[in-house]
């Protein structure tokens, strides 16, 4: 089924060879890849099936066979991309150095390893296309319930065909629910932070998924996401998602989020008011 979609927005102009045919077919490729590699092995890995990319850093036998099909389908519905996988990137980093080129698709072909290892339901697949380093469009399925989520530039966000708009409410900081993930961030910060948290209506532990974080996000079933470490897979797929839904994707210090500009720390929320609300709360 073809995502409606306004015309007239200018997303021609950064990605003017993706059919809408070719977008949809983004989407099939990647719950035949999850119906086909990913949930016949949840639950029912062997221990030669998993390993350490780096320490404290899961990867899998899935990982690698849903990465290496995806990206090799994606090449093919658009001439002259390339793609960046994530299982790629950690064994050749320097293909990084090719993300603002373009076109390129980039694959986080299983968000949320370790719940997947753990037989926990939480863990996603997504993809991004950029074109000179912007985001153009991305996909981001929930593996488990097959939910998938889409955003087009300049064309909005939809989840499962249905067109997602944020709220245009900003509740009292005492009512704001969000995921503060302070796993990767630096002592200083957390200290900053951890005290301020009692002042929220209630603050989540996330989901160990950005996969996840980013539509509950989208939807407003949580207001707002807070994260340290930002690696591409993780984290453009899900802002495109969020912005075009109506929401604000920005670093601490208020900067656009961009493809490999190098910097930490990303915030993201409903709408630009609870982006203000949940920063003063956090960061004052």
């Amino acid at each position: 089924m073809a995502v409606p979609r306004p015309g007239g927005t200018g997303t021609e102009r950064l990605s003017p060879r993706l059919s809408d045919a070719a977008a949809d077919r983004v989407g099939d490729l990647m719950r035949e890849a999850a119906r086909e590699l990913v949930l016949p092995r949840f639950a029912r890995l062997r221990s030669d099936e998993i390993g350490e990319k780096a320490p404290g850093e899961i990867v899998t036998a899935v990982d690698r066979m849903v990465e290496s099909r995806l990206s090799s389908r994606l090449r093919a519905l658009l001439s002259g991309s390339f793609a960046i996988g994530e299982e790629q990137a950690a064994a050749s980093p320097t293909v990084m150095e090719r993300l603002c080129d373009g076109p390129v698709w980039v694959v986080d072909p299983l968000d949320g390893t370790a719940n997947f290892v753990a037989g926990d339901p939480r863990f996603a697949m997504m993809v991004a296309l950029l074109s000179a380093g912007e985001t153009v469009r991305s996909w981001l399925l929930d593996v488990p319930a097959n939910r998938l989520a889409t955003a087009e530039r300049g064309s909005g966000t939809f989840l499962d065909g249905r067109r997602i708009r944020a709220p245009e409410n900003c509740p009292p900081v005492d009512e704001l629910r969000g995921a503060v993930l302070t796993r990767y961030m630096p002592a200083a910060l957390r200290a900053r932070i951890e005290p301020r948290l009692p002042s929220l209506g209630e603050a989540l532990v996330g989901m160990r998924c950005a996969g996840l974080d980013y539509p509950a996000v989208a939807t407003a079933t949580q207001h707002f996401a807070l994260f340290w470490r930002t690696l591409p897979w993780d984290h453009l797929p899900g802002a495109l998602l969020v912005t075009e839904a109506g929401g604000r994707v920005a670093r601490l210090d208020g900067r656009p989020y961009r493809a490999g500009d190098g910097q930490e720390g990303l915030l993201a929320a409903a709408n630009p008011d609870i982006w203000q609300a949940a920063h003063a709360a956090l960061l004052g």
